[in-house]
């Protein structure tokens, strides 16, 4: 797994393909990273459950809409970092920025852009989950490439889809999949440690 300063390099020569707003929703979430011994962690949380919320239940960064008061998405990812586990980037490492991605509330009628931004954060921190926040933990970086951890995600909509996705936990519970693997996907190409291309989106037998 390359070190935070390999990390930094990669991160700082890459180009973000950054989509046209055109009158979408915006939101914005923080890849957050943090020195732990030879190679570094990531901070996921796992959303808590909100009857109507698409993204209720899911592994994800923390992150949220840019609301008017935010000056840009980055801003916002920071803000809602701090309001949903109690941790100030105002102080941490922006490494980079990744692509922006497009995703769909409900039923695709309220498209969403995306933006995801990377940081680092020398010290632990103690994390302070909101009402929003089911859990909050530190997963090794490295762990994620390991192919044990390679895992489907089945999905109802209308009919059953599989989906790749990366166990970080309970196997019922802390998957990672959708955009938030999309984001990974993106990062750790952009390393020089792509994931296997697993895309195969197709109805559960």
């Amino acid at each position: 797994m390359p070190s935070i300063a390999e990390i930094r390099r990669r991160l700082a020569a890459h180009r973000p393909a950054m989509l046209p707003v055109a009158g979408r929703r915006q939101a914005a979430v923080a890849m957050v990273l943090r020195d732990a011994g030879p190679a570094p962690e990531v901070l996921f949380i796992e959303r808590a459950s909100h009857p109507g919320d698409p993204w209720s239940g899911h592994m994800a960064f923390p992150g949220g809409r840019v609301d008017p008061g935010d000056p840009d998405p980055r801003a916002a990812a920071e803000r809602e970092t701090l309001e949903e586990v109690g941790l100030a980037l105002a102080h941490a490492e922006p490494l980079g920025r990744l692509d922006d991605m497009s995703g769909h509330h409900a039923a695709g009628a309220d498209s969403l852009l995306i933006s995801a931004f990377v940081y680092r954060t020398p010290g632990a921190g103690v994390l302070v989950p909101n009402h929003e926040v089911r859990e909050a933990f530190w997963f090794p970086l490295a762990s994620l490439l390991e192919p044990a951890r390679f895992v489907e995600r089945s999905v109802a909509r209308g009919e059953s889809f599989r989906f790749p996705g990366i166990l970080v936990g309970e196997p019922d519970r802390h998957v990672v999949w959708g955009l938030t693997y999309r984001f990974l996907e993106t990062f750790f190409q952009i390393v020089g440690r792509p994931l296997p291309d697993r895309w195969s989106e197709r109805r559960a037998g």
